[in-house]
């Protein structure tokens, strides 16, 4: 008895590790198929059965970061080329980087090239990036946030370290313009100053400083700040048409800042002229002529027409970005 037991024990141990050889056969030929392509391509490019070979299927010790786009021009996918960039940056940053291992890899799927995957994975905009890790399912945290985080390759290297633990510094080749029109700049303005060294009268000009710091306000305000750290795209191209305002609340697109920008900019030029027509901020009583007091009337009521109409389309442009905000009555 004790020896059939045994025999049949070893029967079974031999038949698991049998079975076992195979699985991690699969995993180590995956794995260096991998490398090696990545060791060409630090994007691998996938159709559907590299999709479902690598990606999908197990056995998977490893990440998969796939960016999901449609390059062709045909397309109209304005951000998609950008994103491209950034992404690729931040492959090649890991792929020549002392952190590269085989545990994460990058690859690229287009919709003309997988249309299957985009309906297999319900995806129906672009460009969309997921991490598949490598135990279970994506949550929904394997999805980046373009609108919460931005697109540049820096925030995706953070939206990654948060998603594998995985490190990635991006290299970026030195980009001297910003330098150079900085230096330009500032030998124009030290040549004007040189040349006007006997009359810098102007520098005492109060107008000319509240000019300045009106400007700078209304960069600020429409968010130029914001568009430096984050480096949206100008604007948005859909299949029905250019998008110029983003629709969520954590986001914007460079041309929506300029719109904000003119809009505050015609909202105070109305203020000013209303201002003016009463008498100025002294509201010196002046003796008025009959052509000045219609001149006057005249400039109080452009102003009130530029605040009234101005104000209301930066009222429209909020309700458009912050539908649920709680005085969204106001604009019923």
């Amino acid at each position: 008895m004790n020896l059939k037991v045994l025999l049949l024990l070893t029967i079974t141990i031999t038949y698991y590790e049998g079975a076992a050889q195979p699985r991690a056969k699969g995993i180590e030929e995956k794995v260096q198929q991998l490398t090696d392509i990545t060791a060409k391509k630090s994007v691998i490019p996938l159709n559907i059965n590299k999709f479902k070979e690598y990606v999908k299927s197990p056995p998977r010790d490893y990440s998969f970061v796939v960016m999901f786009t449609a390059m062709a021009p045909a397309r109209r996918c304005a951000i998609c080329q950008h994103v491209n960039d950034e992404y690729l940056l931040v492959a090649n940053s890991f792929r020549f980087s002392a952190a590269y291992n085989n545990k994460l890899f990058f690859g690229i799927v287009d919709f003309d090239e997988g249309s299957d995957i985009f309906q297999m994975l319900r995806l129906n905009t672009a460009p969309v990036i997921m991490h598949f890790p490598a135990k279970g399912k994506p949550k929904p945290a394997d999805t980046m946030d373009f609108e919460r985080a931005g697109i540049h390759a820096e925030a995706i290297a953070k939206w990654i370290q948060d998603r594998t633990d995985v490190q990635i510094r991006v290299f970026r080749s030195p980009n001297y313009s910003a330098a150079v029109a900085f230096s330009t700049l500032f030998i124009i303005l030290a040549g004007f100053l040189y040349i006007r060294r006997n009359n810098l009268e102007f520098l005492y000009n109060k107008q000319l400083w509240a000019v300045c710091a009106v400007f700078f306000c209304f960069a600020m305000v429409s968010g130029q700040m914001w568009n430096q750290i984050r480096g949206p795209p100008f604007f948005h191209r859909t299949k029905t048409g250019p998008v110029y305002i983003n629709g969520g609340s954590h986001g914007q697109f460079v041309l929506e800042s300029y719109i904000v920008a003119i809009l505050n900019g015609a909202v105070v030029v109305g203020m000013i002229l209303m201002i003016e027509a009463a008498g100025g901020v002294k509201n010196h009583d002046l003796t008025r002529t009959l052509a000045e007091g219609k001149r006057r009337r005249f400039q109080s009521v452009v102003g009130l027409i530029l605040v009234c109409v101005f104000f209301s389309l930066l009222l429209s442009v909020f309700r458009a970005k912050t539908q649920g905000y709680p005085y969204s009555f106001l604009f019923k």
